[in-house]
């Protein structure tokens, strides 16, 4: 009987829980649970929410505007094309009025579809025959919303550009005409 007993302890393990791997093994998975939480609350206190407008009212406002400078480019029959040239680090295009070169000085905005710090912002002036170009050393791959206005903002064009899947955009003022 002595024999039998001294048997049975030895195939039973005496060591503390802290020395067999089980334990540890079965405490991973909450584990990593926790350090995903706490990465995750990182994240969302970090990070600026881009999507969220602080004040909509005055931001439904704009809406209006933007609408009457949409009618302004329709009734000036403004078309415009745009194209990025990566290999020379240049972006260009031409506006056009009516069939005819529009020259002066226009603002173009490629605005990011999530990320507002990597917005664009160009000022141009087009050339007797209504093309322009500018030095742009890298265009992230993105969805685009294109914006071309005027320097005193009373027209604008607007589109969006999936680059490079679209190596070219054109934008046309189609608003209807205001009455």
């Amino acid at each position: 009987m002595n024999t039998m007993a001294r048997n049975a302890n030895m195939l039973g393990d005496s060591r503390p829980w802290y020395q067999h791997r089980w334990p540890w093994l079965l405490m991973l998975g909450p584990f990593i649970v926790v350090v995903a939480a706490c990465f995750t609350a990182w994240l969302a206190y970090s990070r600026q929410d881009a999507l969220v407008v602080d004040d909509y009212y005055k931001q439904g406002k704009a809406i209006n505007q933007d609408l009457r400078r949409d009618r302004a480019a329709t009734s000036l029959g403004l078309d415009a094309g745009l194209h990025y040239d990566a290999a020379s680090g240049r972006i260009g295009g031409a506006v056009t009025t009516n069939g005819k070169p529009y020259v002066g000085k226009i603002a173009v905005r490629l605005v990011h579809s999530t990320q507002p710090e990597k917005d664009i912002a160009l000022n141009v002036t087009t050339r007797n025959d209504g093309s322009f170009d500018a030095v742009l050393p890298m265009l992230e791959i993105a969805h685009w919303q294109v914006l071309i206005e005027n320097e005193q903002r009373e027209w604008r064009l607007s589109g969006s550009w999936n680059w490079p899947h679209q190596r070219a955009v054109e934008l046309k003022a189609d608003a209807p005409p205001a009455e």
